[in-house]
């Protein structure tokens, strides 16, 4: 089987299983999912999930976030990894999203890289997510299956980022990802022995 024949098996398998991939953090707005997915770095979605219905009730617009303490919003996070550069990231995102940006989350990498805790990952499902942009936020779920399906040699995420873009359709991009990541969590879990996983299975069987 070609690369490009195992690509078309894995988009094809993942669209049977997920139709339809809503964004695993919860957000009602560009600036909330910035939030969300700058909180998300080395913690679960779901964690994240638990904390962030408090956080944006107190603080679920730059201006709001920007006039807490960096105390106070590090306790409102505190379960969260990292939670003390988390803390003082978000606010001043929040500082720089007012000062820069009219309080309004920007629609460029480069402007959404710029940001406090806001690396290339983060900016990705920013501009995918909110903005509907065509990207590819490859994460180390992605990577790892990409990898395991022969879809990349990439050494880093940024290298299978760019085997991913080329391999699948733009159209498919946005939703791909989340796919990608559905089922690494339940078929092919990092810590798991991969017995569930079919893809890889129907790759690569004799």
């Amino acid at each position: 089987m070609t690369k490009k024949q195992r690509a078309e098996l894995v988009q094809r398998e993942l669209e049977k299983l997920y139709p339809q991939v809503p964004v695993p953090l919860d957000h009602t707005d560009p600036f909330t999912l910035l939030v969300a997915v700058a909180l998300s770095a080395q913690t679960t979605d779901k964690k994240v999930n638990q904390v962030t219905p408090d956080l944006f009730s107190v603080a679920g617009t730059p201006q709001r976030m920007a006039r807490l303490e960096v105390h106070e919003i590090k306790e409102l996070i505190k379960e969260i990894g990292l939670s003390n550069q988390k803390a003082k990231n978000l606010k001043r995102m929040a500082e720089l999203l007012i000062e820069k940006h009219n309080g309004q989350v920007p629609a460029t990498y480069e402007e959404l890289e710029a940001l406090p805790g806001v690396g290339h990952k983060t900016a990705s499902v920013v501009m995918s997510q909110a903005f509907g942009f065509p990207a590819f936020p490859v994460d180390t779920h992605i990577h790892r299956l990409m990898t395991l399906w022969k879809l990349t040699s990439g050494k880093n995420v940024v290298e299978t980022e760019k085997d991913a873009k080329k391999i699948f359709p733009e159209s498919a991009w946005n939703k791909l990802h989340l796919q990608i990541i559905y089922y690494g969590r339940e078929y092919s879990p990092a810590r798991g022995k991969g017995e569930k996983d079919f893809i890889t299975k129907m790759l690569f069987e004799k």
